[in-house]
């Protein structure tokens, strides 16, 4: 075009400088008061590894504790944390950690298993510190491939073998002399509800009770992909497994009733929040297909909780899980308009209300030690 090159000669010939293009807007903030060299380098991040979802976790966690939700804020004395990491029979190495009471003696050990979207070092830290306050000693680890321990982020290549590497990490912690005679429950959160029953029918006389926190015994149909599009992804899982191609609306938006606190789930920074990949929803649909077919397997004393308002986790199979355990010691609660993260995303009032239940359930367990045949 003649009339640019004739500019940008006479431009050259007058010795000027070109006037510089008006500067793009700044781009918004995604947390505010947060360094923004540290903001840079952790939404920079690659995380598909552990090396760098560990280096992230390092820098950020300061920030992650001063964040306002009550699981946070709220405080606890002689409290003991421990943090380790540790190669399993496989070669992975996990990540675990663990709370405990400092200057009693632990009523009972109580094995969490963490949610899809989660890590034992965020949301659930608040949650393990205020059942170690009610003198429970908790314990947890990230799944291979999730949080700290080693693995491609968010993947699972099979779930079953995903539930033994966590049976396999709990039958330690059980083993220690210090800890063999005390009661054990298992505690599971949404996927990790899944992961404590598979546990359960795996070791149906190992453990004296199981709390559920909206297990994954089904996903809800407003998650699911229609039915033609799973197929379609079945067969792409065979030839693309690791490719993360799964339609999924926001779960955290679906997951969490407050705005605020919904927004706070972002600060869970080495959380897995991409699309699913491939096997990993094929491995969570086959699972829940499965344990919906096995409720009446569950044998242990239960208490299930679940929001009555959830869209992530179906209500109703919880409903069908307490009518067709055949355990006669089981527990229903269900809370009105709850949503699906009853334990972070609720009025504080409603998080700590669901908590005292599982606490009071909790106590009237380990004082009967209940055998979990």
């Amino acid at each position: 075009m003649p009339h640019v090159n004739a500019k940008v000669s006479a431009v050259a010939a007058t010795g000027m400088s070109a006037v510089p293009a008006a500067a793009a807007p700044p781009s918004p903030r995604r947390w505010e008061g947060v360094d923004p060299a540290l903001e840079r380098m952790v939404l920079r991040a690659c995380l598909d590894q552990a090396p760098e979802r560990r280096r992230v976790r390092e820098a950020f966690k300061d920030v992650q504790l001063s964040i306002d939700h009550c699981l946070f804020k709220a405080q606890y004395s002689d409290i003991g944390t421990k943090e380790s990491y540790e190669r399993n029979s496989r070669g992975v190495e996990i990540f675990s950690k663990c709370w405990f009471p400092e200057n009693h003696r632990m009523k009972a050990i109580v094995c969490l298993c963490h949610g899809y979207g989660d890590t034992c070092t965020f949301f659930l830290d608040g949650i393990a510190r205020k059942i170690a306050s009610a003198g429970y000693g908790v314990f947890a680890l990230d799944y291979p491939g999730f949080g700290l321990s080693e693995g491609l982020h968010g993947y699972i290549p099979s779930f079953d073998t995903l539930v033994d590497d966590v049976a396999e990490h709990f039958a330690k912690i059980k083993g220690n002399p210090e800890y063999r005679d005390l009661p054990s429950f298992l505690f599971g959160q949404s996927m990790g509800g899944a992961v404590a029953l598979k546990i359960h029918f795996k070791q149906p006389k190992d453990w004296n009770g199981a709390i559920l926190v909206a297990p994954m015994c089904k996903i809800s149909d407003d998650v699911v992909p229609a039915w033609p599009v799973q197929q379609v992804l079945i067969f792409m899982a065979k030839l693309l497994p690791k490719e993360k191609l799964v339609p999924q609306k926001d779960l955290a938006e679906l997951a969490f009733r407050e705005k605020e606190k919904q927004e706070q789930c972002s600060y869970n920074v080495i959380a897995y929040k991409d699309k699913p990949r491939l096997r990993t929803a094929l491995e969570m649909l086959r699972t829940t297909q499965e344990i919906e077919n096995r409720l009446e397997e569950v044998s242990l004393p239960i208490i299930i909780l679940h929001g009555e308002a959830d869209l992530v986790t179906d209500p109703g199979v919880s409903k069908d899980l307490y009518e067709k355990a055949k355990t006669s010691d089981k527990t229903l609660r269900l809370y009105k308009d709850a949503y699906h993260a009853i334990l972070e995303g609720e009025p504080d009032e409603g998080i700590f209300k669901v908590l005292d239940d599982i606490i009071s359930w909790l106590d009237q367990h380990s004082a009967n030690e209940i055998p979990s045949s």
